[in-house]
């Protein structure tokens, strides 16, 4: 091996690598800002919105269900006063759930 000295000194941190560090760091501040902002309202707006479907959906067929049930145990038309209120009930759900959906947003 030589002792000698190399003929250049080694280069020191660049400036373009500063500044890009620099960039990289406020870009992930912003985006941080961006989704903890988005992240708190809409997303719980969303989320009752959804269980407001499924309720619906849930009520419609099972409250149609046990109405048509009944009518069927008192009025001895087995299965076709369940069969009919539990149609109507699904109906009313799909409809209740495209007036949701077709609602603008605040």
């Amino acid at each position: 091996m030589s002792n000698n000295e190399p003929a250049r000194d080694p280069i020191g941190e660049d400036a373009r690598i500063d500044a890009l560090d620099a960039r990289l760091k406020a870009a992930r501040e912003r985006e941080d800002e961006r989704s903890r902002a988005v992240a708190g309202g809409e997303a719980d707006a969303n989320y009752r919105m959804g269980n407001r479907v499924l309720a619906e959906l849930i009520g419609g067929i099972g409250g149609g269900g046990f109405i048509g049930w009944v009518i069927d145990r008192f009025a001895g038309t087995t299965p076709w006063g369940l069969l009919v209120v539990m149609f109507l009930g699904i109906i009313v759900a799909f409809r209740n759930i495209i007036r949701i959906s077709n609602r603008r947003p605040d």
